[in-house]
């Protein structure tokens, strides 16, 4: 049966029908969305908490503990973390990435409903969640810096006007606004004055809650008219706050301004943010899952013009980063890189048939099938990104394969004398079965793939699809289009016409190469024994050089963007913190090859900063990002007390932590107190590996701290409480929202606490009072924040004053109503230490130590010395190690690599089996493999690059590429043994010679396929160049070995068939009974047999 006749014979309607694809793949790729990678959403929902004043262990134990045991109960929880921080908690849950997101949240919004009971009653809102993506990064950084407003006016803007407006852009999912807080009215008490008019701070916050009712207040209403009553019952600004009677003293009225210092201000005065060394509010924007970046960025900026147009003139809106320059340079360089991968696999099949009218066969069956491959993307909702387009780079060499098959031995046919026609049809008839063959066999390399789990299953399976449809496709076009091609453009064969001399040349060279083989063949094929002994030592060599060659996860890329942390010394104050930052920022942005740098500090995190930092262009800085932050390095190591962490920024991020590495190795332990013993050895072990750089931690116990030690009789003597101690250091140092102002557009606070000056020592405790609300003895429930106080350089963490639990306080009091009690009367206080944050892992105590590679150092070398490491401090069972994030991404998959280069072995064998019916014929095919696995090995240790999931996926295409060799060779041979009756090792010799020529076409077109992804050197280059140079080390090796292996494994297995054939016959004949079988490729009863 010849598949190809019905459109050899008919070339309009095949004509035609090869436009229809071409015109349908057009239209899916306009329409194709675009990304740096596939897209992978981590189904991760993070949980925030706050309770201001609140000191991180009290946050943790309260707040922390109880949300994580009712989170804990959901289904398909992979990881759960927290950390607790000054007067915030936030938990991130990591689900399986089977796990329906909106499911999760559902589940996540029914736990903290339950756990809500749980939590302190003084908990001013309740917990919110929401759905992120860790692994996605920001795609655009807008700043907003003014000469003549406050940060907080641009904080309003920003908040109240441009983010919503941001949001309704179609593809933007997120935007957090950072550098400053919210205009609020502050209210800064003087101690002394208070004193001294005998004024305490809970009557102040209850005279400024009551002044801002703003309660509704009905309708006067006539037989006619109606009136809506409105009344002056709130205070807009601070200036109508002054006035405001808190108290009496001697019969005369005491008013807000006689005793505090009320302004304009924030509602948090520890923040600050930096845009290029400028005072400024960022606006960080993220897209919704599946968005096209380069189109939403695009709906960003066509935005700006309005967007400016709706703030203060005096505000400069300005874009400080966008991550699409280098997404659109890396995939223009892929399509560059695919367009020459086009051409060099076009002239390679020039220079073998000679004829440009030839090759023009393969000039149109590689775009047909490269752009038949978009409809199908299309189709299956795919994007157009860098795995996609290098999928479609590297089949360029396969898809021509198929095309090649069928016009050589059309040719050939020619060359005899066949009439162009005729030869067509003959052509295509014989090699059918090869053709299928190679398709099926190369798309069965794949199915492994598509069953991984995990990320790298989810990254990679938009890659397998995309290759498998484009090789179906070109399977399809040298089924239909080719051979008609070949019946239409093929020059007739003309043994008189006389040859340029090129062709001449080329002629002889080729008969010279042919003649060479000839003689190297007969000496394969007498030394037998010793053709087989390179094979085995072949395989031998696979497993010595996979276990020598350094392993990693993704290569590193250059993104043109790198983040970074500040971790500053633990007793840090904010003023000092800010400082630092503004240092930090004003040296990374002198770097020559730095073009913007956004930094911001404050809220829960007292002692770090984060950083975002775009680079010039490559063709400006000449140097990779890699080197840029080693050259940054060397100048950041000299400002004391603190350290700012650099990362080049990676498409392929895993985990939810944010750390100030690209590594992460999380230390867990059964008591806080183990974790506190054993973690400074572990980091101290991890600083002293020379395999690791930039080791840093996340614990943070060191913080200064002012611990209340309190006289509970006395308290219960004076009729005194401790909600009522608790609440008033909280009035005066925690910044305390007391009051909400209405405005049409936003709700502002008024947030209360003592005035900066009473901060700087824990000596302003000598000066607070306590008033007692009852002269009778109290009970008192729940926990209350209380507050910080700082010096200028270092500052004291949250008092330990707050109960973790409910507490009673109960005594005969002997006190008066309204008795104002010197706290240190009743208490004293002590230096010691806290902790900064309290960090969890699902429900036990833990801390992260982040690490960077130095160069030279691949991440197998790295989690090894470790592992090794850990093992040498002999910790206890009570605490343990674990890899997380990238790392624990890349310890799966490596323990995953063998697994998988097996099942895709197991599934050539059993395609090949099927299609050969033979049990023998595929281990012939097969054994073409150990060579390209060395090649691919040792081009990769040449190049130094490491052993990475893009050479892994390399190795794998080689599987499905360099069988296509033996299956030319044995398909041929099957056919000539059948047809003339010959020997086997007649008919391996004479396929081999006949096949010569397509072999180093399909080896050609497919090394030059790969090689711009090898040599490739720009944007993104360093992602796809593995890929490459394994395929192209696997395919120059395999070529050297196979000619001469495939024919002597052929013999050695035919004679293993025989001799089993006749076991089974001196034991038993049913063979002999049985139907004949077979396919027309098959021969004989002997091939049944196997």
């Amino acid at each position: 049966m010849n598949l190809s006749r019905p459109f050899i014979e008919r070339p309009v309607a095949t004509t035609l029908l090869t436009l229809g694809v071409v015109l349908a793949g057009v239209a899916a790729f306009v329409h194709l969305p675009v990304a740096p990678l596939p897209q992978v959403d981590f189904p991760t929902i993070s949980v925030n908490a706050g309770l201001p004043g609140a000191s991180p262990e009290t946050m943790a134990a309260t707040v922390a503990a109880p949300l994580e045991r009712s989170l804990g109960r959901i289904a398909a929880v992979t990881e759960m973390t927290s950390s607790s921080s000054l007067g915030s908690t936030h938990i991130t849950l990591q689900f399986d990435l089977s796990r329906d997101i909106d499911g999760a949240a559902r589940d996540v919004q029914a736990a903290l409903n339950a756990a809500r009971a749980l939590l302190p009653t003084g908990l001013p809102s309740n917990p919110t969640y929401r759905k992120v993506n860790p692994a996605d990064a920001p795609i655009m950084i807008l700043g907003l810096t003014s000469k003549a407003l406050t940060r907080g006016q641009m904080y309003d803007a920003a908040s109240t006007i441009l983010a919503q407006k941001l949001l309704q852009v179609n593809g933007i999912g997120d935007v957090t606004v950072g550098g400053s807080s919210l205009p609020a009215v502050r209210v800064e008490l003087n101690l002394p004055s208070m004193n001294g008019y005998g004024i305490n701070p809970e009557g102040v916050r209850a005279a400024i809650a009551a002044t801002n009712a703003n309660r509704p207040k009905g309708a006067l209403e006539s037989g006619a008219q109606r009136w809506q009553i409105l009344a002056n019952d709130q205070s807009m600004d601070a200036k109508d706050y002054l006035p405001l009677i808190v108290g009496y003293h001697n019969g005369a009225a005491v008013r807000l301004g006689d005793i505090a210092q009320v302004s304009d201000s924030v509602q948090d005065l520890r923040n600050d943010g930096l845009a290029n060394g400028d005072p400024a509010v960022m606006l960080i924007l993220f897209r919704q899952p599946g968005a096209n970046i380069i189109a939403t960025v695009d709906r960003v900026r066509a935005l700006l013009p309005h967007l400016r147009a709706t703030i203060p003139a005096s505000i400069s809106l300005n874009v400080y980063m966008d991550r699409t320059p280098t997404i659109r340079a890396s995939l223009h360089d892929v399509e560059r890189a695919l367009a020459i991968s086009v051409a060099l696999v076009v002239l390679s099949v020039f220079m073998f048939l000679r004829s440009a009218r030839a090759a023009m066969v393969p000039l149109v069956a590689v775009p047909v099938s490269l752009i038949g491959t978009f409809g199908v993307m299309y189709l299956a909702g795919f994007t157009l990104d860098n795995l996609s387009l290098m999928a479609l780079t590297i089949a360029t060499g396969f898809v021509v394969d198929d095309a090649v098959v069928v016009l050589e031995n059309v040719s050939r046919h020619m060359e005899a004398g066949v009439p162009r026609l005729q030869a067509a049809l003959q052509g295509a008839r014989e090699v059918g079965f090869t053709v299928l063959s190679m398709s099926l066999s190369l798309i069965a390399v794949f199915i492994p793939i598509l069953l991984m789990g995990g990320v790298v299953g989810r990254l990679f399976r938009e890659f397998a699809i995309t290759l498998s449809a484009a090789i179906l496709v070109s399977l399809l076009v040298s089924l239909t289009t080719t051979p008609m091609m070949c019946a239409r453009l093929t020059e007739e064969h003309d043994a008189a016409r006389k040859r340029g001399r090129l062709y001449q040349f080329s002629e002889r060279a080729f008969n010279a190469l042919q003649d060479g083989y000839r003689r190297s063949l007969d000496w394969a094929l007498a030394n037998g024994p010793t053709v087989m002994l390179i094979l085995a030592m072949t395989v031998a060599l696979n497993i010595y050089l996979y276990i020598r060659v350094p392993k990693g996860f993704f290569p590193q890329q250059d993104t043109g963007l790198m983040g970074g942390q500040i971790q500053a010394d633990q007793a840090i104050s904010f003023q000092a913190m800010r400082e630092k930052l503004r240092y930090f920022v004003d040296v990374v942005l002198h770097d020559p090859a730095v073009s913007t740098v956004v930094g911001f500090t404050g809220g829960g995190k007292r002692n770090g900063a984060n950083m975002f930092i775009s680079l010039k262009p490559r063709a400006q800085r000449q140097m990779t990002a890699d080197a840029v932050i080693a050259r940054l390095r060397g100048k950041l190591g000299h400002e004391p007390g603190a350290n700012l962490y650099l990362q080049p920024w990676q498409d392929i991020r895993v985990g939810g932590r944010s750390s100030g590495a690209q590594y992460q190795y999380t230390l867990q332990a059964d008591t806080i107190t183990d974790l506190r013993a054993w973690e400074p050895r572990v980091r101290l072990m991890m600083s002293a590996l020379p395999e690791l750089a930039d080791v840093n931690t996340d614990a943070q116990d060191k913080g200064l701290q002012t611990s209340l030690v309190i006289d509970h009789d006395a308290v219960a003597r004076l009729g005194l409480n401790q909600a009522e101690i608790d609440g008033t250091l909280n009035d005066l140092f925690g910044q305390r929202q007391v009051s909400t102002i209405y405005h049409p557009l936003n709700q502002y606070h008024v947030v209360m606490e003592a005035a900066p000056e009473y901060w700087q020592s824990p000596d302003t405790l000598r000066t607070v009072y306590v008033t007692s609300t009852a002269a009778t003895s109290t009970a008192a429930t729940g926990t209350a924040a209380t507050g910080t106080a700082a010096t200028g350089t270092a500052g004291s963490g949250a008092a330990k004053a707050a109960t973790t639990g409910p507490a009673t306080s109960s005594a005969a009091g002997t006190g008066t109503s309204g008795q104002r009690v010197p706290l240190s009367d009743f208490s004293h206080y002590e230096a010691t230490s806290t902790p900064l944050a309290v960090n969890h892992q699902g429900l036990s105590a833990a801390s992260t130590v982040s690490f960077n590679l130095p160069p030279g150092v691949s991440l197998s070398q790295a989690t090894q010395a470790i592992k090794d490491g850990f093992a040498r401090l002999g910790a206890p069972i009570t605490v343990r190690g674990s890899f997380q994030g990238t790392a624990k991404a890349f310890q799966d998959a490596l323990g995953n690599q063998p697994l998988l280069i097996l099942s895709a072995l197991v599934a050539v064998y059993l395609v090949l089996g099927i299609l050969y019916e033979s049990l023998v014929h595929p281990l012939t095919i097969l054994s073409t493999l150990p060579s390209a696995g060395v090649g691919a090995l040792l081009a990769l240790l040449a190049t130094g690059q490491d052993f990475t999931i893009i050479a892994l996926i390399g190795v794998i295409l080689l599987i499905g590429i360099v069988k296509k060799n033996a299956i030319m060779m044995i398909d041929f041979a099957l056919q000539i043994e059948r047809e003339r009756q010959c020997s086997a090792r007649e008919a391996i010799y004479q396929a081999c010679l006949l096949r010569l020529r397509p072999i180093l076409m399909t080896t050609m077109a497919a090394m030059f396929g790969a090689l711009p992804l090898a040599i490739g050197n720009g944007d993104g280059a360093e992602l796809r160049r593995p890929l490459g140079i394994a395929v192209v080390g696997g395919l120059f090796l395999s070529q050297l070995l196979t000619l001469y292996t495939t024919p002597v494994m052929y013999l050695y297995l035919d004679r293993f068939r025989l001799w089993a054939k006749a076991r089974l016959q001196r034991f038993s004949n049913p063979l002999e009974s049985a139907p004949p079988r077979g396919p027309a490729r098959v021969r004989g009863a002997e091939q049944g047999a196997s």
